[in-house]
């Protein structure tokens, strides 16, 4: 059974190149109204500080430190599977639709989560938009370095966040009005006079409906990526797409294997990672907790975050052009640790507002440079790109099961995130460390 090639793909070409970006626009509101300012505050302040969840004593921090953990375990195991079929079965772009569809969705149901009562809903809704969001976004990663030269993998991959942050940033913008001022959104009125379906506090209402919008946003702004991005044809026969899936990653893992610098890259970023995501994840968690910040103070700390976050993505990718890639890496990893260091020793909300702003500076900068540097390493004209992003994404997914376990872990023992924050240096010195053996590029290996 033969099948028809696709139409050849302009690299570089600005509608794809833009709409390839507009998907980060789309989904990177759940990744931070979700993840960073909003849900985790608000998870705090509905659930018990303590208590028994499975037969377990635990703290509400470590449970939802746990639940991220759990989420990536699950999408690590899913996506060397999914990624193969993507590339054999040409269907890149159909799976980044159904995960995108998976999350929003999720996020919107978390409308309906208010308490300990209905616990399940909360930490069911949160899995399956981290599922939705981390499966989205091996299919969007893959699509790299088939739409862009390989000498502007940085300035593109650096535009995607840029995009991501400038759009969430917004939306954030629009949640923290309603959350500031819910009597201007008529919200007051829904409690007042319907407080069995939308609970007693018009604050509260307003963090729920910050979670419709946010799957709103991400599902509506990701048609536009999904009506620009090139389609696939389906590669030869396809007769058991399971085992191709499967047989994808092996292949990848045998090539990496032999390719010294390309193992050594991936190592590096599985450590660094495991530091990088787990801050982030978990540093507004930490802000309520310790430095006890309010939902408002908080989106504050967040929007200055992202703002900073902005520069900080094209900062670092004309850094890389004018120093490579592996010195500004190592760069931004030197500052991250620093910033772990400050978050140990903070005692005051003013103090944080820095740390925040020193997050927001390296937080596009390593994760665009360290996307755009692996794809360095792909061999060119690969078929396999789903594959490797696949194997790239499994690190990092696999990273964030071991960086938040172990906070989690920590702050279950040790009674406090301090430490835990402290135990994320570890992780970039080894990657600083490892990383300082590494060359870049797709001939070095060879």
């Amino acid at each position: 059974m033969s099948h028809a090639s696709p139409d050849p793909v302009v690299l570089n070409d600005p509608k794809v190149v833009n709409g390839w970006a507009m998907f980060d626009w789309a989904n990177s509101a759940y990744a931070l109204v979700i993840t960073t300012a909003i849900f985790p505050g608000y998870f705090n302040g509905v659930t018990d500080k303590a208590f028994s969840f499975l037969g377990i004593e635990m703290t509400n921090t470590s449970l939802f430190s746990y639940s991220i953990s759990f989420s990536y375990l699950i999408i690590a195991a899913m996506l060397p599977l999914l990624s193969g079929i993507a590339d054999y079965g040409g269907k890149k772009l159909t799976f980044m639709k159904r995960f995108t569809y998976l999350g929003s969705i999720s996020c919107m149901l978390l409308f309906f989560f208010t308490g300990m009562n209905n616990l399940w809903i909360g930490l069911g809704g949160f899995i399956l938009a981290v599922i939705g969001f981390a499966g989205g976004q091996v299919f969007y990663n893959s699509y790299l370095p088939i739409i862009a030269s390989e000498d502007q993998l940085d300035k593109v991959s650096a535009k995607g966040f840029s995009y991501g942050y400038i759009g969430s940033v917004i939306l954030l913008i629009v949640n923290l009005l309603m959350i500031s001022f819910p009597q201007f959104f008529g919200l007051d009125l829904l409690v007042n006079n319907f407080p069995k379906v939308f609970g007693e506090s018009p604050t509260a209402l307003a963090a729920r409906f910050s979670f419709v919008m946010v799957g709103a946003w991400w599902m509506g702004f990701a048609q536009i990526p999904f009506n620009r991005l090139p389609k696939q044809a389906q590669v030869g026969k396809v007769d058991n797409l399971l085992s191709k899936g499967y047989a994808e990653l092996k292949k990848v893992f045998r090539k990496v294997k032999k390719e010294t610098h390309t193992k050594r890259f991936l190592i590096a970023f599985f450590c660094y990672s495991a530091g990088v995501q787990t801050a982030i994840f978990l540093a507004s968690t930490f802000a309520t907790d310790v430095l006890g910040f309010s939902t408002n103070e908080l989106i504050i700390v967040v929007l200055i975050l992202q703002i900073v976050a902005i520069g900080g993505a094209y900062l670092f990718a004309a850094l890389s052009g004018k120093f490579g890639n592996k010195q500004t890496l190592i760069l931004i990893l030197i500052i991250w640790s620093l910033v772990c260091l400050a978050g140990y020793l903070v005692q005051d909300k003013t103090t944080f507002y820095a740390v925040a702003g020193g997050v927001g500076l390296v937080m596009g900068g390593v994760q665009s440079l360290s996307r755009s540097t692996y794809a360095k390493f792909i061999p060119e004209g690969s078929d396999d790109t789903a594959s490797y992003f696949s194997f790239y994404d499994v690190l990092e997914k696999s990273a964030i099961v071991i960086g938040t376990f172990v906070f989690g872990f920590i702050d279950q023992i040790l009674g406090g995130m301090r430490n835990s924050m402290l135990a994320l240096v570890v992780f970039f010195v080894v990657g600083i460390l490892i990383l300082s053996t590494v060359k870049i590029g797709r001939r070095v290996n060879v």
